[in-house]
């Protein structure tokens, strides 16, 4: 993942292109606006968030208006619209993880990283945020970590402990 701060005047790499192309092909002709969410996946894989320039970039390779993409970007939460940490920390807030322990979680986390929601610690390792229902319930208080979304359930403060200490071991 490459480190991007504000980037307006950015062309994606012949990769990612061939990338986009490939996606392209799976819709019909004159739907390229389809491959929308795939190509931002992509693009944040990429970069590790997607800026407003970026969002500019794929409105001109799919030939659509930037505020097409720009809805998209704001609606899913799964595009970070500022610099994220390595690991991003994505706890859990809806009302059955908050009502074992969710908010405890947060403010644990916010506590030991030493930075607030949505921050960046200053190592450029972690970040975190509350999200919307993470559908294990059952599980709860419940965290994912991205890139991959690997998800831990049933969480303590120690095993938040030892995820953190865990994952700043392979940094």
């Amino acid at each position: 993942m490459l480190s991007v701060t504000e980037h307006k005047d950015i062309e994606f790499s012949s990769t990612l292109i061939t990338q986009f192309d490939d996606i392209v092909t799976r819709y019909p002709e004159g739907k390229q606006k389809a491959a929308l969410l795939p190509i931002l996946h992509l693009v944040q894989a990429e970069y590790g968030w997607v800026s407003p320039g970026v969002m500019d970039q794929v409105a001109v390779y799919l030939d659509i208006k930037p505020i097409e993409v720009y809805e998209v970007t704001t609606f899913y939460t799964m595009f970070f619209l500022r610099p994220q940490g390595k690991f991003v920390l994505e706890v859990c807030r809806t009302g059955p993880c908050c009502l074992v322990g969710a908010e405890k979680i947060m403010d644990h986390i916010e506590k030991t990283l030493g930075v607030k929601e949505g921050e960046v610690t200053a190592d450029g390792n972690f970040s975190w945020r509350g999200v919307e229902c993470l559908a294990a319930c059952g599980m709860a208080p419940v965290l994912q970590i991205g890139p991959e979304y690997t998800f831990y359930e049933k969480l303590t403060e120690q095993s938040v402990d030892q995820l953190i200490a865990n994952l700043a071991s392979k940094t």
